[in-house]
């Protein structure tokens, strides 16, 4: 972990909505004018789009179940390289995932390839890090143990499933027995490798819809923001100094269900977020200047 050097890890599984919460630190980013190095996970996965084809073949021939949420499809110890090299230094290398064709033809490549490993540039204030495994910690390898600030998006499992179901078939153009079968062939990792990570986060937010998800695999519609209220979870208040009665004063029907929990209507989500983490990264930045003054005068 580094005061100099701050890392930042967002993590949630596949549909869990994590791309919200990234979306509300990139408009902190730009608030407070910081030049952050955003780092997305897909990037550390061990096989393109093919080869990973290939090897879920492959495992669901011998009767395993071999998904991107476990340890053999990604290569976590280059991303806690990362991690900790960047913490010491500011430095290290990152690549990128084509996800589809845009994102393949910027770079004259094929969507499910990755592009080639490059050094990070220089001088950015902070690492962002969006993906499964911002809190991965098993065996050798330990991620969690260099970030800074780790926060969870953990929405009830129905409401992820909902969530993964209606954008892999609207988007993705998946067929909804195919996205339940993905959903069924990742269980084991999900239990083994995803959700331990929500025991070390800083913060979770889950997102806890107040209509009928009984039998996600069937609903015709994600519960919008006015159904659902948002459970926001700090593992140790005192470290990010929390003021709860102030967040309270400023989310209009918030409530406290715990020492340590704010509940907050689901429509108030994004707002939640920038109140609690506005002034976190702040502190952040505040101490990383203080630092690297304090480093120019010892030069001279």
């Amino acid at each position: 972990m580094s005061e100099k050097h701050p890392v930042i890890a967002v993590t949630g599984s596949s549909g869990a909505g994590t791309s919200t919460v990234k979306a509300a630190f990139e408009h902190i980013f730009r608030i407070e004018n910081i030049n952050a190095c955003i780092i997305e996970g897909d990037s550390f996965h061990s096989y393109d789009r093919q080869a990973m084809r290939q090897k879920i073949r492959e495992s669901e021939a011998k009767g395993g179940t071999f998904s991107h949420f476990g340890a053999d499809a990604n290569d976590l110890e280059r991303l806690e390289k990362l991690f900790y090299k960047y913490g010491q230094s500011g430095t290290g290398e990152r690549r990128y995932y084509l996800h589809n064709e845009e994102e393949a033809n910027r770079f004259d490549q094929k969507p499910g390839e990755f592009t080639p490993w490059e050094s990070i540039q220089a001088d950015t204030d902070m690492l962002f890090y969006e993906g499964l495994h911002g809190g991965f910690q098993h065996e050798e390898v330990n991620v969690a143990t260099h970030v800074d600030l780790l926060i969870g998006v953990v929405p009830i499992v129905n409401l992820e499933w909902i969530q993964k179901i209606h954008r892999d078939t609207s988007n993705r153009g998946y067929g909804a027995e195919d996205v339940t079968h993905t959903i069924l062939r990742r269980m084991y990792d999900y239990v083994h490798y995803i959700t331990p990570q929500f025991s070390r986060t800083d913060i979770n937010f889950q997102r806890v819809p107040t209509v009928d998800t009984s039998n996600p695999f069937i609903a015709r519609d994600i519960p919008t923001a006015d159904e659902s209220l948002v459970v926001i979870r700090f593992r140790d208040p005192a470290k990010f100094c929390v003021d709860f009665p102030y967040l309270l004063s400023m989310l209009e029907r918030s409530f406290m269900s715990r020492r340590n929990t704010i509940v907050v209507p689901g429509g108030k989500m994004v707002l939640a977020m920038e109140l609690i983490l506005l002034p976190i990264i702040a502190r952040m930045v505040a101490r990383r200047q203080r630092l690297i003054k304090a480093d120019c005068r010892h030069e001279f």
